[in-house]
Order: C-alpha cells, then sequence, then structure tokens
C-alpha cells in the first residue's frame, strides 16, 4: 500500500538574491544569513545534515552541530571510529545542508574534509558538560550495542576510574572540518521560482552563478 504526501498548497517567499548583489566571498553571506535564522528561529539553528560516502560508495546522512566556522571551514566533532568517521578515513569529501524553514532558506556545502589539530579538539572538549565528555569516552558509537544497561554500564565504568574529575579528551573523539570548494545559496519563492545562488572555489578566488530552480 502505498501512501501520497502532497501538499500542493506550500509556498515560498522571500527577498530576491542576486548573484551581482553578493559579496565576492561566500563566508560573509553565509554568517549574514545564519545570524537571520538564529533571529528568527534561534532553536538548533546550527543543525546541519552531513552526507558522506563509505569505501564501496554507498552514501549515508546524519545530522551534526556546526560548532566553528573560520575561513579554512565548517568544523563539527564527534567519535573518529563512528560511521561517518570510517566513511570520512575513506574518503575524506563531505557535502553539508543547512535549512532553515523559517526563511524558506537552504544552504548546501560541499568539500573535502580534513581533521583539526588536536589542539583544537582538545580546547572544545574543555568546555563540553563533563556528562558529554563521560559519554564521549564510554560510547562505543556506531558499533552495535545489546542493551541499554550496557552502556549505563560502560558509563558507570568510566565514573568509577575518574573520582568526580573530567576525563581528558579520548584519543577517539575529536573534530573534522569541511573545507568547501564549492557553496550554493537557496532562497525559496512563490511558484517554485527559487533563486539559487552558488560559489565555486578557483585558484583565484570564488566565482559565482545562478542556478535555475
Amino acid at each position: 500500500m502505498s501512501e501520497r504526501y502532497w501538499h500542493h498548497g506550500d509556498q515560498y517567499a522571500g527577498d530576491h538574491l542576486d548573484p551581482a548583489g553578493c559579496p565576492d566571498d561566500p563566508l560573509p553571506l553565509f554568517r549574514d544569513w545564519f545570524a537571520a535564522a538564529t533571529a528568527a528561529a534561534p532553536d538548533k539553528v546550527n543543525a546541519m545534515t552531513l552526507a558522506t560516502v563509505d569505501a564501496d560508495g554507498r552514501p549515508a546522512a546524519r545530522v551534526v552541530l556546526l560548532k566553528e566556522l573560520d575561513a579554512r571551514g565548517f568544523v563539527f566533532f564527534t567519535n573518529y571510529d563512528s560511521k561517518k568517521g570510517r566513511d570520512l578515513a575513506a574518503r575524506p569529501h563531505a557535502a553539508l545542508v543547512f535549512y532553515w524553514p523559517a526563511l524558506d532558506r537552504q544552504v548546501r556545502i560541499e568539500g573535502d574534509v580534513e581533521q583539526v589539530t588536536a589542539a583544537e579538539s582538545d580546547a572544545y572538549f574543555a568546555v563540553r558538560p563533563r556528562g558529554s565528555q563521560v559519554a564521549a569516552v564510554a560510547s562505543p558509537q556506531s558499533r552495535p550495542l545489546p542493551s541499554r544497561d550496557e552502556l549505563v554500564a560502560r558509563l558507570d565504568a568510566v565514573e568509577a576510574t575518574l573520582d568526580g574529575a573530567a576525563p581528558p579528551r579520548p584519543a577517539h573523539w575529536g573534530g573534522y572540518r569541511v573545507v568547501p570548494h564549492t557553496i550554493e545559496f537557496w532562497q525559496g519563492q512563490p511558484s517554485r521560482l527559487h533563486d539559487r545562488v552558488q560559489y565555486h572555489r578557483a585558484d583565484d578566488g570564488w566565482t559565482r552563478t545562478r542556478l535555475a530552480p
């Protein structure tokens, strides 16, 4: 039995996006859009879909949180031994998607992926809530788990070694940076005539192009 999810009444609206009026570098535009999304609907505005491909070419996607952004790229943190970590070890390339429905906006990012430095991972791990720190040590992320009781037992075992202290960052946990070569800004418009501006990194900087909706 099939089910249909047709919602013909959905409409989009927003300011027009013209490549001629966009900055030469996409990151200032991303920061402006991120700030606008934060003002409009601040809950988990940094949530982004991360898509990876494994060694056999099979894709996978999940939502992670953007934690840092600078001229080098977009940073998130995770378990290096997780499914996403194993994918990135095999093929260090990824795509990110931000979607902010309150503004009818989407940003797509594609790029190469590198691990951040140990010092960068240490700095972020140190400011995480202690519970999250302990969980990062205890959880065999993405591995089969017989029961939640076993996970709690692993957590208790780690706690028993700490005596209330904060754990050091485990070697299997840290950050990745997506170094973008392509960034696309999508602004919803009525009748699906959406505005799309794609930036592509070239040797001498960024180029930008309007794409058909």
